[in-house]
């Protein structure tokens, strides 16, 4: 079977109802993203980071995949399919996918201070004084910006294999997820799902526009691949 890469971000999950949290002026929900999603931000006030995540995850178990995660699913019948999400929500799981690297972490997990290999399931809230067994203060299992991104190297790796690339409800200005889009033969078709797309066909690459929403316009495309 041929292979199709999937990268998702913020687009398809609002459209389940969760917010993408930065608006306008860079804000999220109200915070500069210096105070709350880097790791001077936490060392600074780690209660109120701890606290802006733990609103985030009882968002997260508020809310259900929308047709555009179930329809990515169906795409496993008829090809090897692996999705790429700069979420940190666990929606594509929830709907049914099977191979899903989370680029930026995972909001339902947590991990200590201490060790990145200490990873845990975490679906309540997390506390200040919250620790692992050695002791160690428990962080969101989130990739903040000013750290390394321990996944990139793998999904680099997929992208290279990819038959197809479809890219669903992202901006492609954040780095280095937006660089995946390099790792794809020049011939290989590329279809970019969103109301305002940022790339064009003019981007060096063999791109189809969809300008519609991840619902609106996932369940066409998946349709169509099938099809062929």
């Amino acid at each position: 079977m041929k292979n199709i890469v999937v990268l998702t971000g913020a687009g398809i999950s609002a459209e389940s109802g969760l917010k993408t949290f930065r608006d306008a002026n860079g804000l999220w929900e109200g915070h500069d993203v210096m105070e709350v999603a880097t790791p001077e931000g936490f060392e600074n006030d780690p209660e109120l980071v701890l606290e802006f995540y733990n609103q985030r995850r009882r968002q997260l178990l508020t809310v259900e995949p929308n047709v555009a995660h179930n329809a990515l699913v169906h795409l496993e019948a008829s090809f090897n399919v692996h999705i790429i999400t700069q979420n940190v929500d666990d929606l594509h799981e929830r709907a049914g996918s099977s191979n899903v690297l989370h680029l930026h972490g995972e909001l339902l997990k947590s991990r200590s201070t201490n060790s990145t290999d200490e990873i845990f399931e975490c679906k309540n809230d997390i506390l200040l004084g919250n620790t692992c067994k050695n002791g160690f203060q428990l962080r969101p299992h989130i990739v903040w910006f000013g750290e390394a991104v321990p996944l990139l190297e793998k999904a680099i790796a997929i992208t290279e294999k990819a038959d197809y690339l479809i890219i669903i409800g992202t901006s492609m200005q954040v780095y280095p997820a937006a660089s995946l889009i390099d790792f794809v033969d020049l011939a290989t078709p590329i279809y970019f799902i969103d109301p305002k797309p940022a790339i064009s066909k003019s981007h060096k690459r063999n791109v189809t526009i969809i300008a519609k929403t991840a619902v609106e316009g996932t369940p066409n495309l998946v349709a169509s691949l099938i099809d062929k």
